[in-house]
């Protein structure tokens, strides 16, 4: 039976000559047998601890922040999953993990991610990052926005490659027309709902 599991990590974010200290989300989405993680942060023990034995048939990045993407390509190498995210995160990404350093599948608008006889919707939502995406299950009536849109309203954009117009425009366009009843499962912080959040933008 698909389902959705979750766990907090602790680390740091870094951008624009600044850190701060934040809690993740870890999302994991499967069965018995496979899953998905969404989003890498902080500590590869901790994202493993929630897969448990299943297989990881890939690591889906919402965006490309270091608390996002910093251990991608250590999960990549203990598990064989690919990495998974939208190519216009490239410069984000490279403040990471270099030159030298890839993912391995490019995410777009509207392609599919199979896993547990069910589907992920990429829906490309720029505005807190270029390249953001989230991940909508219809069969589960849920959505993973990233940094997108949290409990409370949209993401920050007061940081390099990102644009507050763009990131409203990209919640209202693609999230708000969504079911009013879908869960809003985040990079950060607590559920809401898509009726929730349109009540409040």
């Amino acid at each position: 039976m698909l389902r959705v599991d979750h766990g907090v990590v602790s680390g740091t974010f870094s951008l624009d000559g600044q850190t701060f200290d934040v809690d993740n989300n870890i999302w994991v989405v499967g069965d018995d047998e496979e899953c998905v993680v969404i989003d890498a942060p902080h500590d590869v023990d901790a994202i493993l601890e929630v897969v448990g034995d299943r297989r990881l048939v890939a690591i889906v990045c919402t965006h490309a922040h270091d608390d996002h993407v910093r251990v991608a390509p250590e999960l990549r190498e203990r598990t064989g999953a690919p990495i998974l995210l939208h190519p216009a995160e490239w410069p984000l990404w490279e403040l990471t993990h270099g030159r030298d350093v890839w993912w391995n599948i490019d995410l777009a608008d509207g392609a599919r991610i199979e896993v547990a006889g069910s589907v992920l919707e990429v829906l490309h939502t720029p505005g807190h990052a270029p390249g953001a995406v989230c991940l909508y299950s219809a069969d589960l009536g849920e959505v993973f926005t990233g940094d997108t849109l949290f409990n409370g309203g949209p993401g920050a954009t007061g940081r390099s490659y990102s644009d507050a117009d763009l990131i409203v425009d990209s919640i209202r366009k693609r999230l708000f027309a969504l079911p009013a009843a879908t869960v809003v499962h985040t990079g950060h912080g607590d559920d809401t709902t898509i009726e929730a959040e349109a009540s409040r933008l």
